[in-house]
């Protein structure tokens, strides 16, 4: 392994959030949120699944399924009952051509029984990503708007990718 790859750390973080473009934007708590290894994700909006979705050999057998909105009461909480929820980020990635990463769940939401599942994140990629988040609970979970829920890992490749993430999800946001 070169000294190049493998994953960042917060010098190395710190200096992609100041590069032009930022590695993140719209991050409420820069400092808190920076972390040994990588950078905390909060949540913004949560949706419950009103359909079906399907996925197909081709993109175009693709179906996303409906989402039905989950408002916070006015101090910004969420109560979840016990399943699947769309989770959105807050803040806005956008990868460089010689990064990748993972968002992993935090470890205090692992103690409540949550689970925050995404996909990778290509070299590349630039929008307000989203997670799925499972209450496993029995007894259901409170979550606050902006709340720390993922760690965003990055990695850093042997060499920048000679094209990056181009798929339909680019430039998502909220």
């Amino acid at each position: 392994m070169s000294e190049r790859d493998g994953v960042l750390m917060r010098e190395q973080l710190a200096a992609l959030l100041a590069a032009d473009p930022p590695l993140l934007r719209d991050l409420p708590a820069v400092e808190a949120q920076l972390q040994p290894h990588g950078i905390d994700l909060t949540v913004w909006s949560v949706a419950r699944f009103a359909s079906a979705g399907q996925v197909g050999e081709i993109d175009e057998e693709r179906r996303l399924p409906e989402l039905e909105v989950v408002e916070p009461d006015r101090d910004g909480w969420w109560q979840l009952e016990p399943g699947p929820y769309l989770v959105r980020f807050t803040e806005t990635v956008t990868l460089p051509p010689d990064c990748m990463a993972y968002a992993r769940p935090r470890s205090s939401l692992l103690r409540c029984g949550v689970a925050v599942h995404t996909a990778v994140w290509d070299a590349g990629y630039s929008g307000q990503g989203v997670a799925l988040l499972v209450v496993y609970n029995p007894k259901g979970f409170r979550l606050r708007r902006c709340a720390r829920i993922a760690q965003l890992v990055l990695h850093r490749l042997e060499r920048p990718v000679s094209e990056g993430y181009r798929g339909m999800y680019q430039g998502e946001r909220g």
